[in-house]
């Protein structure tokens, strides 16, 4: 009897358990439900209405691939794509090699003032994203302040203009890294602060020089927030149609741009449908394979 109710009593009490699971799921249940509803359903109904399992226009295929089989044999939509995924390793290296410095200043080099330096780096968030476009345009325009500042010191003759500044794959380039460097400091700087200072140390008394410890310390402990930076832009640019509308002109045309046209001015929904379901997969399978390389904890933490 005595060893019984030892082991009666030491054993876990399943009712509160089954209580906090119950409340593990009434607290998941509303944002489960929320990204169920508004991301996983809409983008269901794009796969569905791409092949004809739903139709809303009257010239709509029922049960067809035939939008699929246009988007596949149409060269300039692929060269399209291939282009935007260009755009987006392009703009993501730069926006990583130009973040990476400020990141480790921050982290190692400012100190107690990190943090505050952190939140000015981070004002330009505070203004509208069309708002900071806009004012390349002023900058890179016709008669910007570029184009007026090289007229001024005679570089350029007084009707002189420079033909890739602006409406240029250059200006969407450009633009894009200025708008992503703020965003992409931000998981670069959180895996250098969290780094072991005492590494640092260690390999200043085994006799290495700053650059030494950067290459064999800094920089591969710092691998998981490069990626995730790269990751970062890199996603969200490969379907990028904002800015290239404004500052790209028509040789700033890519493959987002292809997706929005093809809805809005071309009506042609289900060949729209199939190539955001393309741009959807792509990306579905890019985030597979870097998360494999992406320590999402080590970033977190």
């Amino acid at each position: 009897m005595t060893t019984t109710a030892r082991v009666e009593l030491s054993a876990p009490p399943v009712a509160p358990r089954a209580r906090r699971r119950r409340g593990l799921l009434g607290l998941l249940a509303a944002p489960t439900g929320f990204l169920a509803l508004f991301f996983l359903v809409p983008v269901l109904m794009v796969a569905a209405y791409s092949v004809g399992l739903l139709t809303l226009l009257p010239h709509d295929l029922y049960l067809s691939l035939q939008p699929w089989r246009d988007f596949f044999a149409s060269e300039t939509h692929v060269g399209l794509f291939w282009k935007s995924v260009r755009l987006s390793v392009v703009v993501s290296a730069v926006s990583v090699l130009l973040a990476y410095p400020i990141a480790y200043a921050l982290a190692l080099v400012a100190g107690r003032r990190k943090y505050t330096l952190l939140l000015v780096i981070l004002a330009p968030f505070l203004t509208s994203y069309l708002l900071r476009v806009l004012a390349w345009r002023v900058i890179l325009g016709d008669e910007g302040l570029i184009i007026t500042l090289l007229r001024d010191v005679g570089v350029l003759g007084p009707e002189g203009q420079i033909s890739w500044l602006f409406y240029s794959p250059f200006a969407v380039y450009v633009v894009l890294a200025y708008v992503w460097v703020p965003f992409v400091a931000l998981p670069i700087f959180v895996t250098l602060d969290g780094m072991d200072r005492d590494l640092l140390e260690a390999s200043h008394d085994l006799g290495a020089t700053r650059w030494t410890t950067f290459l064999r310390v800094t920089l591969p402990l710092s691998v998981p927030g490069v990626v995730a930076a790269f990751v970062f832009v890199f996603i969200p640019t490969i379907g990028e149609y904002v800015t290239p509308l404004l500052v790209g002109g028509p040789n700033g045309f890519f493959f987002g741009n292809a997706i929005q046209g093809a809805i809005l001015q071309g009506f042609d929904w289900q060949f729209g449908a199939a190539m955001a379901m393309f741009l959807v997969g792509t990306v579905t399978v890019l985030l597979v394979l870097f998360g494999r390389y992406l320590n999402v904890r080590a970033v977190a933490e």
